[in-house]
């Protein structure tokens, strides 16, 4: 008989379950400005000290500190500032219509503002995003209309989709907006391949796909990580981590002995590991990609070191799977609140501003929902016609669906 003991499996457990503090020493944090700043040019294997550590730029006073820190015209920042609560105000509004029964469904991105506002302002105009459900800061730096999101979160009339994607499916190919797909993981594969495709026509546009921490462990994260070393396609991958996926913690996506960062190294990628609520870090990082990438340099995996604030959906309650005051705790704080501080310090911002531009926001919103709200609510049944479903489904209608469409007389 062995000797030997019995085989056993690890189960990484949260860190924080409700009714006790979560520890986020797991995190390894490290001070701002305490990362080094690689030549564009450097080598992948080069980049592995920077899967690890934290590339963070402002520090607890608000202070632009490292050699991270971006030269970046003020009026961008403000910008970047009025974008993030402009964000963060819509989604609160289209919480409050859900819960009217307005819409089906919604998902905020409440706490990970920074993450579409920056990288939208550090890419170019004609690059394809392809984003997950939590990227509508992406639409609002491109100041893509709020009516025209307003009603395809509404399902009605003047829905751009024609009710064929649930709220928050998005697709805006003018703003370099590819269709979100509610299957996860598949817009990271996609990034890559149309970045291929860029590349084969002899164009200069980038693509950059976005992951969440648990769809990692989807087998199209490895794919895309293959495809994009191998012919070192222009493309930015985005690793949200926000620590969870739905209830289930970021360890059980591998992320408990190891950083998400880590992976693209051993990938022949690569990669930083940065605060995701400094948005001057994640400005400065995705600008060091994009300029990787249209530099022929190769792709960049980047994970995004952030906390989902809220529920993972209006489905959802996060209060029966960790601390209902776990955001409060964060140690990397409000990306608003942080960005605020930095432009008040340097004389960019005040209160007065603060106060007035919520304002502002708040009834350019409201406005833009009433607007919207006129071509109908899921309350009042007002939803594309039945001809629709014919439409854009072949370049030239078939027979059999002629027929069809006269059978329903529409």
């Amino acid at each position: 008989m062995s000797q030997s003991k019995p085989l056993s499996l690890h189960v990484p457990e949260p860190t924080g379950r409700p009714g006790c503090k979560t520890d986020f020493s797991y995190l390894r944090l490290n001070p701002a400005g305490d990362a080094r700043r690689p030549p564009v040019d450097v080598a992948p294997s080069d980049t592995a000290d920077l899967a690890w550590t934290l590339i963070r730029v402002l520090d607890e006073s608000g202070n632009a500190v490292g050699p991270w820190a971006p030269d970046v015209d003020s009026e961008l920042l403000r910008f970047g500032l009025r974008t993030m609560m402009k964000t963060r105000i819509f989604d609160a509004r289209m919480v409050i219509a859900q819960r009217q029964k307005k819409m089906s469904f919604y998902m905020t991105s409440l706490g990970e503002e920074a993450l579409g506002t920056a990288q939208a302002l550090a890419l170019e105009d004609g690059d394809m995003h392809f984003p997950t459900y939590r990227q509508q800061s992406l639409l609002m730096a491109h100041k893509v209309s709020m009516v025209d999101m307003i009603c395809q979160l509404l399902s009605n009339e003047r829905d751009p989709l024609k009710g064929r994607q649930l709220p928050v499916m998005y697709s805006v190919r003018q703003s370099g907006f590819f269709t979100i797909s509610g299957n996860l993981a598949t817009q990271f594969v996609q990034a890559v391949g149309w970045g291929m495709a860029s590349a084969i026509k002899g164009d200069t546009r980038i693509a950059s796909g976005w992951i969440g921490d648990g769809a990692t462990a989807e087998s199209d994260f490895n794919t895309a990580l293959t495809f994009a070393h191998v012919y070192r396609a222009p493309v930015i991958l985005n690793v949200v981590n926000n620590q969870w996926a739905i209830s289930t913690f970021q360890a059980l996506a591998g992320g408990e002995s190891v950083t998400f960062a880590a992976r693209g190294v051993g990938s022949g990628i690569a990669s930083l590991r940065v605060d995701g609520n400094d948005f001057l870090a994640v400005y400065a990082a995705s600008k060091w990609a994009a300029d990787r990438a249209r530099g022929n340099l190769g792709p960049t995996l980047i994970e995004w070191v952030t906390y989902r604030a809220g529920p993972h959906s209006t489905s959802d309650d996060p209060s029966k799977y960790r601390p209902a005051d776990d955001w409060t705790h964060f140690p990397l704080g409000d990306p608003i609140a942080r960005l605020r501080q930095h432009l008040t310090l340097r004389g960019l911002w005040s209160d007065d501003e603060h106060e007035a531009t919520r304002k502002e926001l708040e009834a350019e919103i409201v406005a833009a929902q009433k607007e919207a709200e006129q071509f109908g609510t899921l309350a009042n049944g007002r939803v594309p016609s039945a001809a629709s479903m014919f439409e854009d489904v072949y370049k030239d209608m078939p027979e059999h669906l002629r027929r069809q469409r006269e059978q329903l007389g529409v």
